[in-house]
This record gives C-alpha cells, structure tokens and sequence, in this order.
C-alpha cells in the first residue's frame, strides 16, 4: 500500500508500505475516511525529519475492521465493524492510561499520524483497546472529524463546563471552532464567534452563532462588553487560533468568576496576573480528548444529529494528497478529508 509521508521543511512524499498484520492484540482498519488537521501543517514544516522518525501521517481515522489479531475479543472488536481510533496510545499502565487519557502518558505516549503510523493509507494497524464503535447515524467523515477536530471542541466545552444559560466567546472559527460553535449552540448557550476571515464567520453564522465579530475590523474586547448585560463580558471563552493577543483577548472579556480555556497549541501568552487575581477569573487549557470523551461525543452528535459532516469543504482522493495539502497550507481550502473507496 502506498502511504503519504511528511520528510519536515514542507516536503511530503508517497512511499510504498507492506499491507500490515495484527498482533495478538492488534487489528488492522481499512480506512474510509482520513481527514487533514491544521496540526499536520506543523508537522509537515517541521526541521528535516530522521528516516527513523518518518511515518504515515494522518491523525483523524476512521473506518471498518478488517482483520482481527487473535487475543482479541468480539465484544472490543471483529471484522466488519465501522469503527474510529484513538489516534493514541501509552503504557497502559499509569493512571493517565488508565483513565483513558493517553495522550498525558507519563511514559512513552504514541501519537498516530504523529510518531506512530497513521491514516493516509489504505490499512492502519492498531491496539485494539484504541477502537471505538461509529453510531449506525454517523458517516465516515463524521467519525473522521469526531477524531480529532470536532472531539477536541467538544471536550473544551466540558472543561469549562458551559452552561445553557451562558454566552461564550468563541476565538478562531477554523475547524476547531466551528466545531466549538456548533456544539456550544447545541448545549443552548449563546454564542460570539470571531475570526479574521470573513468566510469563516459566515460559516459560524451557518452553524448558529448569534454574532460575529471580526477583530481585524473591530475591538474584540468592546464589541464583546457592549453585547453582554452591563457590559461585564461573558461567562466563558475558548481560544482556538493559538494567535497569542486573542489569547489576552479571550481571557479579557470573561467577566468576573469568568473562565478561559486555551485549545490551540503551541507559542505564548503574556499578561497583567491581576486579571486574573483580582477578577477571580480561572484559566484552563485542554489538550484533544479521553477515549471515553471521543466515544460521548460521538454519541452526542448522533442522538442531535448534528452536521459535522458540514465542517468538510473538500473532498479528495489519497492521490490528490500533495495538492491538496498545498491548497490547505495556502488557505484556499477549509478543512479537507480524504475519502477511500
């Protein structure tokens, strides 16, 4: 099978993998749907990789059980099951493990797609105890998204314990956040939703916001304060764009007793620590999902039928993979996902 590498300083490649076999404890997924994550552009920009650090990429699977290894048991998995990964895995045995929250292993943490092999190939091998049955109502993409982007949305969204009566401000309306929109909608609260990309928050709107801010055109922190009762701000935020002002801005704009959770990753922030101090304010960050979170969100969108599916603007083959991840780094496309026959 051919499977798409990334080699660091924005070369990728397809390389030719032998079709893997199973373990004992081990089963082998035919993928259906891979999607592409914003996470994968850092991958794929990274300094030039070792050969023994070059894997298949992908961290959004989801698909149907092809092989089974022989440890396993029909209640974890058998052939023909539609199925998503837990693109982690650990020790298994620390209690980060052992609550399902893998990617915090205290030891040696694998990341599918990241360290590990991943979905853009045809075959994906995998402990078993990573599967998690895909909802009869869910598409492929739908579990794809549920993997990865749309998980780790609805997982911040419990960090911070949002609450129907509440109003969140929702920062960056990338895949992430659009999911975050979409969820926070469903939860019944109200939702501000900003980003720079004027197409990006007619998207929002599309999946329910009640406004839109763009803070290239306006003062986030007052347009917030003037929405809210009293112009005290809201009762939560979540920042997805990694950008480190939204970051002050997120914080900013919860009121007292308000709380801010960071989702996106990597860089800085900076600032005043009686904001916090004095407001009473809490600052929280979340990192994806536990399997057990991957596995009710999953159950969530299904009994709301919820489109996740929407989330998707583009549709490609592996083959197409190159081109489209060009288009993807070059922001003429959303968010993308390779579909196989």
């Amino acid at each position: 099978m051919q499977g798409l590498v990334f080699l660091g300083e924005g070369r990728m490649e397809f390389r030719e993998y032998a079709d893997p076999t199973p373990g004992p404890d081990e089963v082998i997924v035919r993928i259906k749907a891979s999607g592409m994550c914003g996470s994968d552009l850092n991958h794929l920009n990274e300094p030039k990789r070792r050969e023994d650090q070059i894997v298949i990429e992908g961290h959004e699977p989801c698909g149907i059980i092809e092989e089974v290894g022989s440890a396993v048991r029909p209640m974890e998995a058998k052939v023909g099951d539609r199925v998503m990964v837990y693109h982690y895995d650990g020790c298994r045995t620390c209690t980060n493990c052992r609550s399902g929250w893998m990617q915090n292993c205290d030891h040696d943490r694998i990341a599918f797609g990241g360290n590990g092999h991943g979905a853009h190939a045809s075959f994906m091998k995998v402990p078993a105890h990573t599967i998690i049955k895909l909802p009869d109502a869910l598409s492929f993409k739908a579990g794809a998204a549920v993997a990865c982007g749309s998980g780790t949305a609805y997982a911040a969204l419990k960090r911070i314990n949002l609450l129907a009566d509440e109003t969140v401000a929702i920062f960056g309306q990338g895949p992430v956040g659009l999911s975050c929109t979409m969820f926070a909608k469903a939860f019944g609260a109200r939702v501000i939703a900003l980003d720079v990309g004027e197409e990006r928050l007619q998207m929002a709107r599309g999946f329910g916001a009640d406004f839109t801010i763009n803070p290239a055109k306006d003062d986030p922190v007052e347009a917030i304060r003037d929405l809210t009762r009293g112009g005290l701000g809201v009762e939560k935020a979540v920042e997805c764009s990694s950008n480190p002002m939204a970051r002050l801005q997120a914080m900013t704009v919860v009121r007292q007793w308000g709380t801010t959770c960071l989702v996106g990753v990597h860089g800085g922030m900076q600032f005043e620590c009686n904001e916090l101090i004095t407001k009473q304010k809490t600052l929280v960050g979340s990192l994806t999902f536990s399997k057990n979170l991957q596995d009710e969100c999953a159950q969530y969108v299904a009994e709301r039928s919820i489109d996740v599916d929407a989330l998707f603007t583009h549709e490609f083959s592996l083959e197409q993979a190159i081109d489209a991840y060009a288009l993807f780094e070059q922001r003429k496309i959303g968010k993308g996902v390779f579909i196989f026959d």
